[in-house]
């Protein structure tokens, strides 16, 4: 690998000069590199001769432009059958935010510092910070596969994010704050009414979702044999995503085993006796359709429910006539205030099971340990539990155990 000055005259007479980077790739293909200065020149040939005997240089010639890089980057995707919602979102971050603002530069171009001017020209759009986080995420997975492919031989976004690191989630916490009870968290108080005006076909799948944990996924695709009425327990084994289709838990710890307090139970063994069957196709020998017990909580079809159907005419409509309420600011025909649900997703039933289940049980909570809590919650990892709730778990230091110890320590 050699660095050697170029100089010619222009068709118009000026002198002109350049520093050319003379060497060969690990294919053994020769390559010419172009810079105006020699510092730029040398630091090159420095960083590819290391790259050429590691066997992972790739040349800008060989590299390909993110664009095309993230074709390549869905068509794996879909080849290695990622979840249809998993794909979709790759697809809208590339076509929506990558593309229109890098899509034409070359892999091996992309720099430190253009991953962060592609920041805050994402941020001068008018896109939010958590989209930007999960774009240059998108982005950082883009590469990554580039680079499997050997179009590029380092991945910027990966370096990017490691500098950021434990300073950039710490920011992050800072911003999104810890979960309040009676504001992300319903109160005790407020579950009581939800449950005391539950009826019909929601009062089962509620109370499923206040007292189980179960995310709504889990619930959309949970099937009566899954459910154990004589140990009164309910089994995780699948999800129905937002596409309706029915699927394996995103990871082992989503698939678990979770028991249900005896008004759970009861409620779901008066719900099976006219909960909707599923048509089979099928006829049986007198002509009859052949229909089958699958899904607890299906539409009135026995398919797949929509989350949207279980929050506009379940949850919500119950919150409201449990009276844990907001004012929405408008006004109906009579001028009384519109009224809206306090709580609007059905997440906030799991964060109360998480909080029922951390609770001392002289607060009306199960004062179950953290691992147990992270199993019941289907969590990964124990980290991820406490990231969420670790405020939550009662301290060993409050005044009431502090007063008892200071009695002790003076007797």
């Amino acid at each position: 690998m050699s660095v050697r000055k170029r100089e010619w005259t222009t068709p118009n007479g000026t002198q002109k000069s350049a520093w050319v980077v003379d060497y060969t790739d690990m294919t053994g293909t020769r390559r010419l590199k172009t810079f105006r200065l020699k510092k730029e020149a040398d630091h090159f040939a420095a960083t590819a001769s290391v790259e050429v005997r590691e066997g992972v240089h790739v040349a800008d010639s060989a590299s390909a432009t993110v664009e095309a890089a993230g074709k390549l980057w869905i068509a794996g995707c879909k080849a290695s059958n990622l979840e249809r919602s998993t794909i979709d979102q790759y697809e809208r971050h590339l076509r929506l935010h990558i593309v229109p603002f890098i899509g034409a530069l070359k892999l091996s171009s992309i720099s430190i510092a253009k991953v962060r001017a592609f920041e805050d020209a994402l941020r001068e759009a008018g896109r939010t910070a958590i989209m930007i986080k999960k774009v240059v995420v998108s982005l950082g997975t883009l590469i990554a596969d580039a680079q499997e492919r050997g179009l590029v031989a380092r991945n910027i976004v990966r370096d990017l994010k490691g500098r950021r690191g434990s300073g950039e989630k710490r920011q992050e916490r800072r911003q999104k704050g810890r979960l309040k009870v009676g504001v992300d968290i319903p109160t005790r108080e407020e579950a009581k009414a939800l449950v005391g005006v539950l009826q019909g076909r929601y009062r089962p799948l509620f109370l499923t979702a206040i007292f189980c944990g179960l995310r709504s996924s889990e619930l959309r695709g949970l099937r009566w044999q899954d459910v154990d009425l004589g140990k009164n327990e309910i089994r995780v084994h699948q999800r129905a995503d937002r596409y309706n289709d029915i699927g394996k838990p995103k990871s082992i710890a989503g698939e678990r085993s979770l028991p249900a307090p005896p008004m759970v139970m009861n409620a779901l063994k008066q719900w099976k006796l006219v909960c909707p069957k599923r048509d089979t196709g099928k006829t049986d020998a007198a002509g009859e359709k052949i229909k089958v017990l699958e899904l607890v909580f299906p539409t009135g079809a026995g398919n797949v429910e929509t989350l949207n159907n279980y929050l506009r005419r379940g949850l919500h409509p119950a919150w409201i006539a449990a009276g844990v309420t907001v004012v929405t600011g408008e006004v109906d025909k009579d001028s009384q205030p519109i009224l809206d649900a306090k709580y609007k997703g059905l997440h906030a039933l799991r964060h109360f099971y998480a909080s029922w289940c951390i609770n001392r049980r002289k607060d009306g909570g199960l004062e179950l340990p953290p691992k147990v809590v992270q199993e019941r919650l289907g969590h990964s990892t124990i980290a991820m539990t406490m990231d969420v709730y670790g405020h939550l778990f009662p301290r060993g230091d409050d005044a009431e155990e502090m007063a008892e110890a200071e009695r002790a320590f003076l007797a």
